[in-house]
């Protein structure tokens, strides 16, 4: 019998966090990079997994074509210079009209009457970007606030000084060392060479290729079955064709084993996750982890759980079933139970569900269900997705519990033109309701695009007309990208501390002092 502190049972020790890391792992290993790997035979594995590519490609493909135009103009933006404008602007009206404030201020007459604009050119090819910022509060304004970025260099131009600030990536590291040798190694960089990489298709193609088709060679013929059965989806019949897959517990260890080794000595992975730290890290570098220790962690952790493996019980093995029609699941049913061999503590993790994707609407209702013997939970997530005839009608709701978040759309393309209304609400007894409005419209014509969103929430204390937050957007192709010149630069990255500390106290500093006097009492009104 279980020990009770205050008529609680006392919770058996729990696994380790390698065990956790293989948990997951098991989870992951059999379905996402499988999926994706291009399967060519006729075999009741190679359906499954093309059932599982064919949904996945068939919903990317709808969005593609809904999202056209906006698809277009970001080729156009990562191909071609642009540049942007974004104006944002509020509007509050005050329930009490004015009252209760004495004769100070009205908020909303400041409100009401402020802008910020943000300028920026992007060349994503020569790895340059440049923005200006404006603003403007009543009748106080601001301008002449620059930052530009490239590939070897940050520049900052500020509005009370007429020097444009330069730091070299080069000179970061030696700079912060120089202000903590204890806590800087002189390597630090910000990495500006990520700023500019995008999607990289390449590491894509290498998990499909190395893992994804590592693991389909590993997963045993006998392990999948396909049948044919009839079944009934939102009130339609179909006739499918029903492919399972189990694993033993033995066969899901062996292929976990087999990745987490070629994961631990896989060079390539660590240098792209290096990357992705280096691209995370950007304008964070005091705070960054080391990478080496990161790697060198993540190998230890690797190893760790090839150790304890044996640890880790799942006693029914993995299990796996769809049901496809017209080379797509219309059903799904995945459960996993797991948990340690030191006790009797397990977690069964579940998914079941329906979808119907066809050409004018996808539509699905999918159960995820956990349960670790003390708590047990379901959540459940149902959509409808309708296009035709170019116009949209959307809902999304995710419930667990009493909580419901959901998302309602409608959208209409005329051409290149877009209108839409969105609205993400939430509901929960114990925390009450809201919803965020976007409503706006957006046109993409060739080398230029423009765009207007509003932005507003209704909650039982506040109407969707009290107050609201606007963006204009205007967009066009562009020649270049235009640099300051370097005659006006001050490289800050060549100075030595002592430089710093005078030049930021004698010049920057008093000029920023007068600068603000001016603008408090110069005019402004206050």
């Amino acid at each position: 019998m279980d020990e009770t502190v205050n008529n609680t049972p006392e919770k058996k020790k729990g696994v380790s966090k390698g065990l956790i890391a293989i948990i997951v792992a098991a989870v992951l290993v059999i379905g996402g990079s499988v999926a994706a790997f291009v399967l060519l035979d006729n075999s009741a594995k190679a359906q499954y997994f093309l059932a599982e590519k064919n949904s996945l490609d068939y919903i990317g493909d709808k969005f593609e074509d809904r999202y056209q135009p906006e698809m277009d103009w970001l080729e156009t933006s990562e191909e071609n210079p642009t540049e942007s404008t974004v104006e944002l602007s509020a509007e509050y009206n005050d329930p009490n009209g004015g009252m209760g404030y004495g004769m100070g201020l009205d908020p909303s007459q400041i409100i009401n009457n402020s802008t910020i604009t943000l300028t920026t050119a992007a060349d994503m090819e020569e790895k340059q970007i440049s923005t200006e910022l404006a603003a403007s509060f009543g009748e106080m304004e601001i301008d002449g606030v620059q930052f530009h970025v490239t590939a070897e260099k940050i520049l900052l131009g500020l509005p009370f000084i007429n020097e444009i600030l330069q730091l070299k990536d080069e000179d970061l590291g030696p700079l912060l060392k120089e202000v903590d040798p204890e806590t800087f190694t002189g390597e630090e960089s910000m990495n500006l060479e990520q700023l500019f990489e995008g999607t990289n298709s390449e590491d894509l193609e290498y998990f499909k290729e190395e893992y994804g088709k590592m693991i389909f060679e590993e997963l045993p013929e006998d392990a999948f079955e396909q049948t044919e059965e009839s079944i009934k989806v939102q009130d339609q019949s179909l006739d499918t064709e029903k492919l399972s897959l189990h694993l033993s517990e033995d066969q899901v260890k062996d292929i976990i084993v087999k990745t987490l080794e070629k994961m631990k000595d896989d060079e390539k992975l660590k240098e792209m996750i290096r990357e992705q730290m280096a691209l995370q890290q950007f304008g964070g570098t005091a705070m960054s982890p080391d990478a080496d220790q990161f790697i060198a962690d993540f190998e230890s952790g690797l190893e760790e759980g090839i150790n304890e493996i044996d640890k880790v019980s799942i006693p029914d093995g993995l299990n796996s079933t769809i049901w496809v029609t017209d080379d797509l699941i219309a059903q799904r049913d995945f459960s996993v139970k797991l948990g340690s061999t030191e006790n009797e503590d397990t977690v069964t993790l579940a998914v079941k569900g329906t979808q119907l994707l066809e050409d004018a609407k996808q539509s699905f209702n999918y159960d995820f269900s956990y349960d670790d013997g003390y708590t047990e939970g379901t959540m459940n997530l149902t959509g409808d997705l309708s296009w035709k005839d170019n116009q949209a009608t959307d809902s999304l709701a995710l419930t667990f519990a009493d909580t419901v978040l959901s998302y309602t759309g409608e959208e209409t393309l005329d051409g290149t033109a877009r209108e839409f209304e969105r609205t993400f609400s939430f509901e929960d007894p114990m925390n009450g309701e809201g919803s965020l409005i976007w409503s706006g419209n957006a046109n993409y014509e060739g080398d230029q695009m423009t765009s207007e969103h509003s932005f507003s929430v209704n909650t039982p204390d506040m109407s969707q007309d009290m107050f609201s937050l606007h963006a204009a957007v205007e967009g066009k192709t562009i020649d270049s990208v235009e640099l300051p010149n370097e005659d006006n630069v001050k490289d800050i990255g060549s100075m030595s501390m002592d430089e710093l500390s005078q030049y930021f106290n004698t010049e920057v500093t008093p000029q920023f002092q007068q600068w603000v006097s001016n603008l408090l009492y110069g005019g402004a009104g206050f």
